[in-house]
């Protein structure tokens, strides 16, 4: 982690201070904070403190390798009541060709001055390091957590969404920041009546007449990691153009395949090949809270052997496609259009060999028709909606 200078920045009421990430113990309290602050909130799950050690841990997370960023804990005495993140990600401002810092792993008492405080020492640090805008919630990247939770707190946790009070959002706008995209989430049973609703358009079939040069496939724990190339080529292909995205670098890819490779089943993946070219990919996730909700962030011995037995039998009762899209050179013909479809169509078909009874798909930017009418044509509102922010650096109000 870059360090700024070390000088303590006050928050606006004498009794409350945010101070630096510097230490082992910091940057644990830092990591395991959010069930400190939340616990007994309806709705909150803690996350496990093994992933967040995976997402957070400068010795660990890859995106370490090309951003700087900087941990900051507020403490009202001796106890701290809140964090932030401020991150300087150069590849996605070479992407960008914009210098935005971003902010993320917010998470804070819903107090405004705790809030206020915490976003001005992010802002104040990105300043120092030369950028101009300042946009978040994210941890630590758009291709990790995103977005600031505004709706669903009572809803199931799925697994690399977060969790924030509904209060936190109107906190952060009244401390000047303005939203600037929304990303939803919707929840899609697998069920007969579901499958009967969504249709292929004219009922076309894969590899016969018009799309007699399409091709499905499925993930090969053989070539897993041949497959998760493909699968990192054709997403950043796909994403491009979209809000705040940022290009996945290929250790990220590798890193995210060592996390999830225990749990990925053949079904999970879709990629449709037109003409043996990859054009078009859907990942399914098992949701990891199914099995380890009511274990607690730091599980006793006897709960890592409960995890195991649930891992081994695969009792998951709900899953996240974290990724759809479709490449670049097919947008806007009639087969870029379709392939979406095909792709939820042919999840829909696996349905009955995967345990779950339910699928998140999101998050769907809000300014994405095509995505958001795909998905309300199955499932007429998101469930969950998260948002993210921007404000000038050097805008004083």
């Amino acid at each position: 982690m870059t360090l700024p200078d070390r000088t303590d920045i006050p928050a606006p009421h004498d009794d409350l201070v945010v101070r630096p990430v510097t230490t082992r113990a910091d940057l644990k309290l830092f990591m395991t904070l959010p069930r400190r602050i939340y616990a007994g909130m309806a709705g909150f799950v803690p996350a496990f403190d093994m992933e967040q050690d995976e997402l957070l841990n400068p010795k660990k997370a890859p995106i370490f390798r090309h951003a700087s960023i900087r941990y900051f804990l507020a403490w009202r005495g001796k106890t701290a009541v809140g964090r932030i993140a401020a991150i300087v990600d150069h590849r996605a401002i070479e992407h960008w060709g914009m210098k935005i810092g971003c902010f993320g792993a917010l998470d804070a008492v819903p107090e405004g001055s705790v809030v206020s405080a915490l976003l001005e020492t992010a802002r104040h640090w990105l300043s120092l390091q030369g950028m101009q805008t300042m946009r978040g919630p994210v941890t630590l990247s758009g291709n990790g957590e995103s977005g600031l939770m505004i709706e669903g707190q009572d809803q199931p946790l799925m697994v690399a969404m977060p969790w924030h009070p509904r209060l936190l959002g109107r906190l952060v706008e009244e401390a000047g920041y303005t939203p600037v995209e929304d990303l939803l989430s919707y929840k899609l049973d697998l069920d007969d009546q579901t499958e009967s609703r969504f249709k292929v358009p004219g009922d076309l079939k894969i590899g016969e007449g018009r799309l007699g040069a399409i091709a499905i496939r499925r993930l090969s724990k053989k070539q897993i990691a041949q497959q998760g190339e493909i699968l990192r080529q054709l997403y950043n292909d796909a994403w491009s153009d979209k809000f705040n995205f940022v290009p996945l670098q290929d250790y990220e890819m590798k890193a995210m395949i060592k996390q999830l490779g225990p749990v990925l089943r053949p079904e999970h993946y879709v990629q449709i090949d037109q003409n043996g070219e990859p054009v078009a990919m859907a990942l399914v996730v098992p949701n990891l809270y199914d099995i380890a909700g009511d274990l607690g962030g730091a599980p006793s011995p006897l709960g890592w052997v409960k995890l195991a037995a649930r891992l081994t039998t695969h009792r998951f009762h709900s899953a996240r496609v974290i990724l759809l899209g479709v490449t670049q050179r097919l947008r806007g013909t009639v087969l870029g259009a379709l392939l979406p479809s095909l792709a939820i169509a042919e999840l829909m078909r696996r349905r009955k060999s995967l345990p779950y009874s339910w699928v998140e798909l999101g998050w769907i930017q809000a300014s994405d028709s095509n995505m958001r009418n795909l998905a309300e044509s199955i499932v007429p509102e998101p469930y969950k909606r998260y948002r993210l922010y921007e404000r000038p650096i050097d805008d004083p109000a």
